[in-house]
């Protein structure tokens, strides 16, 4: 995975999977989650870093990076919450340490709370869990999906960097910024992108944010101070729901916090793990 390349395959109930672990097999398992419109290469240097005491598995969610784009797919956060508890069966996973980042944080909390997966413990970061969500411009995009697909390559091109650009507080590099609108490129990628906006209403969470009071393993939530797409007020709103949950706020980082703030957010994570993992 020296470049970040997902070798493992998974036919699931949305469409092909592409996945990938880190670490020696056998090591405490820890799963994480990317959200949109991303893929599980923002995971790639806390992967990296956790791998040394956890096998580390990610994955591209259907419809996102390297997995399978096709059209009439579903994408919504009901098909992904699904997908993920197929994958951790897949994978033999009982009850893995959790880390899930936006539109990822409610796919395992659905998974969690509708679909009976187990977790040892989870760490949110940043995650859409509670309304209101959906910036002016997504609800616009999923309000005239077939506009927007029609757009000249060249202005698709520049509203995806523009949009990715804008997750990030301190900005990303231009070769990152490259890699994350990479998929989203060409007719397929294209369709796909304005698809999973279309598919992604707030009824997903509607649906669990009244359940969040029942869930009882450890939670952390880390949250960038500095989100502009998700308010911090809404980490403070969401650990006071879940028991016993704590809050972890990133100085210096916006929504994307892998990217602005990768020491920070992996010494907070490894933490947490490590006080949550298995016995030894």
């Amino acid at each position: 995975m020296s470049d970040w390349e997902l070798a493992e395959t998974f036919r699931s109930t949305s469409g092909e999977v592409r996945w990938g672990s880190l670490g020696p097999p056998g090591r405490d398992p820890v799963v994480l989650l990317h959200g949109t419109p991303f893929s599980s290469y923002v995971w790639r240097s806390v992967a990296r870093a956790l791998a040394r005491d956890h096998q580390a598995f990610v994955w591209d969610m259907p419809g996102y990076g390297a997995s399978e784009k096709s059209t009439g797919q579903d994408v919504s956060l009901a098909a992904q919450g699904r997908v993920f508890a197929e994958l951790l069966a897949h994978w033999g996973l009982d009850e893995p340490l959790v880390v899930a980042h936006d539109f990822g944080g409610a796919v395992s909390l659905r998974a969690h709370l509708l679909h009976g997966a187990r977790y040892r413990a989870l760490a949110l970061v940043d995650p859409v869990a509670l309304a209101p969500w959906g910036s002016p411009f997504f609800r616009l995009v999923g309000e005239h999906p077939a506009v927007f697909e029609q757009l000249p390559p060249a202005l698709h091109r520049a509203l995806v960097r523009e949009y990715v650009s804008s997750a990030s507080s301190p900005g990303l590099h231009p070769a990152v910024l490259d890699r994350l609108v990479r998929p989203w490129l060409g007719d397929s990628g294209q369709a796909a992108f304005y698809r999973q906006i279309a598919q992604a209403t707030q009824r997903h969470t509607d649906e669990i944010q009244d359940r969040y009071a029942d869930i009882t393993i450890p939670t952390l939530i880390c949250w960038g101070e500095d989100d502009t797409w998700i308010p911090p007020e809404m980490g403070r709103e969401l650990a006071a729901r879940i028991p016993g949950a704590r809050l972890e706020p990133l100085a210096g980082a916006g929504h994307l916090v892998q990217e602005d703030a990768p020491a920070e957010l992996t010494a907070a994570l490894s933490a947490f793990l490590q006080q949550h993992g298995a016995a030894r």
